[in-house]
Formats: C-alpha cells, sequence, structure tokens
C-alpha cells in the first residue's frame, strides 16, 4: 500500500503487479514533461496567458495550461498544467484562494470605523464582477472566509483573505470604501495560495528555464523533478478511490467505477463529492463525481460508486481483464 494513502478506508484489500504502469515518482523524465505541473510564482507584467505560452516555449510543450488567471499587475500562484495535466484544470478552478492585498483610500478614514467595516464583509457577500473580466457581468454571491487587517498606514490599508474562487478583489475594495463613505480602488494584489498550492512551493519562470536548461546540457534531472512535479500532485486535495489493477482498464475505456472494483477510498466521500480516481500505485485514472458515500460503499457489494468525467490514462496501461 502506498504511504501517503495509508489514512484511506479499506474496502478490499488488493496487490498491484509492477509490470504494469508506474509510480508517479518513478516516471522517465520525458513521461513527467507530459504529465506535469509546476507552480508559477507570476511576475507583474505578462499576462496569465503570455505566462503560460513562456511555458510552452520552454518546455517544448504543445499545450500548457492555468488554472485561475491573474491580472498582468497581479503576481502569485499560477498552477501551470503541461500536456496531458491540462485534464485536470477542472479540478483546480473551483479551489479557493488566499490574496495578499493594498486597498488605497481617497481619504483617511478612522481606524476603528475600517476595522468595524471590514467585519461585515467577513461571509457571503454579493458581488457585481468588474467591467473587465472573464464572466457575465451580473450579482453573483462569493464566500469571504476570512478578511484580516496586517496594517494600516495613512490611507493605505494591507489585507490577507482567503475566499471563495472567482471573488474580485478589485471590486471588494471598491465595495469596502463605499461602506466607508469614500472612494477606494486595489493598489496592489497578490496570490498567496490557489487550492491547495501555496507561494512556498512556487518557483519562477527562471528557474523552470535554468532546470530544464540544466537537464538538457548535462542530464542531471534532479532541479528539473523538483519544479516540475507529477500530475498527480494536483489532485492531492481531492477525495480518493484506489482500484484494484483489474479495473484500470475498464475506466480508461469509459466504465463507470463499481463498488467491486474498490480496494480502498476516502472515509469522508459523500455521495456527488468529486474524486480522483486512481490506480494502487498512487497514479491518476481520471477525476469525476462519487454516485454514493462512504458508508454504502462500506456495506454494498455491488453497483456504480463513481462516474468519470475526465480520463487521464491511456487506455494499454493496464491489461484488459473484463469480458
Amino acid at each position: 500500500m502506498l504511504k501517503e494513502y495509508s489514512g484511506l478506508a479499506v474496502k478490499e484489500m488488493s496487490e498491484t503487479d509492477s509490470e504494469f504502469g508506474c509510480y508517479p515518482h518513478e516516471r522517465k523524465i520525458d513521461e513527467c514533461l507530459d504529465k506535469g505541473l509546476v507552480i508559477i510564482d507570476k511576475p507583474a507584467g505578462p499576462t496569465s496567458h503570455q505566462v503560460a505560452a513562456w511555458i510552452r516555449e520552454i518546455l517544448g510543450a504543445k499545450k500548457v495550461g492555468h488554472a485561475g488567471t491573474l491580472d498582468p499587475a497581479v503576481t502569485g500562484v499560477l498552477p501551470s498544467l503541461v500536456n496531458t495535466s491540462t485534464k485536470i484544470t477542472p479540478a483546480l478552478l473551483t479551489e479557493g484562494k488566499e490574496y495578499v492585498f493594498i486597498m488605497k483610500l481617497h481619504k483617511i478614514v478612522p481606524e476603528k470605523k475600517i476595522r468595524d467595516a471590514v467585519n461585515d464583509f467577513v461571509g457571503t457577500i454579493t458581488q457585481m464582477p468588474p467591467v473587465k473580466s472573464a464572466v457575465k457581468r451580473r450579482l453573483r454571491q462569493r464566500n469571504i472566509y476570512s478578511l484580516e487587517i496586517l496594517e494600516i498606514s495613512g490611507d493605505y490599508v494591507l489585507f490577507r483573505s482567503d475566499v471563495q474562487a472567482g471573488t474580485y478583489i478589485r471590486t471588494l475594495c471598491v465595495d469596502l470604501g463605499k461602506r466607508l463613505g469614500v472612494k477606494a480602488h486595489m493598489h496592489a494584489l497578490r496570490r498567496t495560495r490557489a487550492g491547495p498550492f501555496k507561494e512556498e512551493q512556487a518557483f519562477t519562470l527562471h528557474d523552470l528555464k535554468d532546470a530544464f536548461e540544466t537537464w538538457k546540457e548535462t542530464g542531471d534531472e534532479s532541479k528539473l523533478r523538483e519544479v516540475l512535479k507529477p500530475l498527480e500532485f494536483g489532485v492531492k486535495h481531492m477525495k480518493k478511490m484506489l482500484v484494484k489493477d483489474s479495473t484500470v482498464s475498464a475506466l480508461c475505456h469509459g466504465a463507470p467505477l463499481h463498488v467491486g472494483g474498490i480496494s480502498l477510498y476516502s472515509s469522508d466521500v459523500a455521495a456527488d463529492d468529486p474524486v480522483a480516481v486512481m490506480t494502487l500505485k498512487g497514479e491518476l485514472i481520471g477525476i469525476g463525481k462519487a454516485v454514493i458515500g462512504f458508508e454504502d460503499i462500506k456495506s454494498k457489494k455491488k453497483g456504480v460508486a463513481a462516474t468519470l468525467s475526465r480520463i487521464v490514462m491511456k487506455e494499454d496501461l493496464y491489461p484488459r481483464m473484463w469480458k
């Protein structure tokens, strides 16, 4: 059993055959480049799409996507997915974000008044997306999980905030100003977390370039493997179902996951939860949705446990074992 999955509940113990598949950390570097994920510390200036284009150029990749657009002036965590890894983008887009930002007030406001107003913005709020945004402009609700004042200096207020995906910090600053009775705008913004990825895990584009060139010139893979994570790193936050070797091929061909094919599973999974379906070696087969919860998985012998909406694994990696 994989050490990192030792906390999962056991449906039926099963062994995995070393002849098929591969533990993610043992993949050859060429396969890592096809199934890679790099957490970029985006600089100010370029768009998120430009950063993705640079990654594609550095790695010679066919496709690079990112999970959560940052405006050109914004810096911070930009999870970027290479080639096959782009298939797991939906699993990251809906995850919460953390930001550090500066709000500029257009006139001085008493500190107590600022702190009292901020408390009213924790919880569910209603926002109108800004004119320049990637979504349709209509009122929508978003959750502000925390909004902490780090410092107040004159007409500048420094915040740290944990928010639901799709929350516009620029709009939050404008709305805070309205509550205070003054005009306000976002002066600076940095994303310090995107879903499960924190800024301490991020690398610069220069780091990526240096690691890739070092491998090309010397054959030393160590730095590139440090920067370029396996795609499975992108689903560590998800609830999981690990399946028997005999089930893998059927799933890759589009079959739903039946209870009898499960070996290990998250003990808190509920019906309709997003799930990562994986092999016993920790390879991601695909992402989907649980049809039943942990109690039914534990007790039932038949029936569909999950359906897959995105299949990542190639069909022929494990042998066909169904009739």
